[in-house]
């Protein structure tokens, strides 16, 4: 940080360091906190009104390098950009962050189990039933659907019913299809979501899962048709219920 700092002053460019929060309201969140304490919500940022665009450029990227060897390099690491819409096109922004105790599937999917179940695993034509919860986890980490019971404010309810869906037929978004269908009955398993393997054309009402509350619908509606710097990577917890053969 110290050598980010006197790299910064030398470009005459003012540094501005990140920071995080986290919070452990209920055992869900509380997961999802200690799961992911410390790590970055977001790449550190330099900007300038007095260099031209090759020196902010290079300052900027001067600073994310330096960065890269203080202690954020030992909870993720950096592969590629996130997508965000005002960003698209440029040789820099936020990047997408490999979590170190999670497993990265070829198709760029992270998933960790919180619980491997015992059971069988489904196939192709057969319908799960699952519980889920969802979080913003590249904005604020903000809850948009909350497992067994919906909790806190408009968030309040009865308990909801179970999401059920057909496996391989497309009803859902392919982070889903592919987490449970590599898992086993009774397992829950914990994905973080790319934009590219999520909602199509950022829509949830093209593809399940969607959220069952209007102020859950209305959190996750608001990261994913923000057109600036707004990063949409989902993170979900899956329960895996009951298993329906085909009829």
């Amino acid at each position: 940080m110290v050598m980010a700092a006197i790299a910064a002053s030398t470009l005459g460019v003012p540094l501005r360091t990140p920071f995080s929060s986290s919070s452990s309201s209920t055992w869900r969140r509380s997961i999802v906190s200690q799961s992911l304490n410390g790590s970055p919500d977001s790449t550190p940022r330099v900007g300038t009104t007095t260099v031209d665009r090759v020196g902010r450029r290079a300052a900027f990227m001067l600073s994310l390098g330096l960065l890269a060897q203080s202690k954020w390099s030992g909870v993720a690491t950096a592969s590629e950009f996130a997508d965000m819409p005002a960003l698209r096109g440029k040789d820099y922004g936020k990047t997408k962050m490999k979590y170190p105790d999670y497993i990265e599937t070829n198709s760029g999917l992270q998933y960790k189990d919180l619980r491997v179940g015992s059971g069988s695993t489904p196939k192709i034509g057969e319908t799960v039933v699952i519980d889920w919860d969802g979080y913003t986890i590249g904005y604020y980490g903000r809850i948009f659907e909350a497992r067994n019971k919906t909790k806190g404010g408009s968030f309040e309810g009865e308990d909801k019913a179970f999401f059920k869906f057909e496996l391989g037929s497309g009803q859902v978004i392919p982070a889903f299809e592919e987490a449970v269908s590599g898992m086993a009955l009774g397992g829950i398993r914990r994905i973080i979501v790319p934009p590219e393997l999520g909602y199509p054309d950022y829509d949830y009402n093209k593809s399940g899962p969607k959220p069952t509350t209007f102020s859950g619908q209305r959190a996750l509606s608001f990261v994913l048709q923000n057109q600036g710097l707004i990063d949409k990577t989902l993170l979900f917890d899956i329960e895996l219920i009951k298993i329906i053969p085909p009829r």
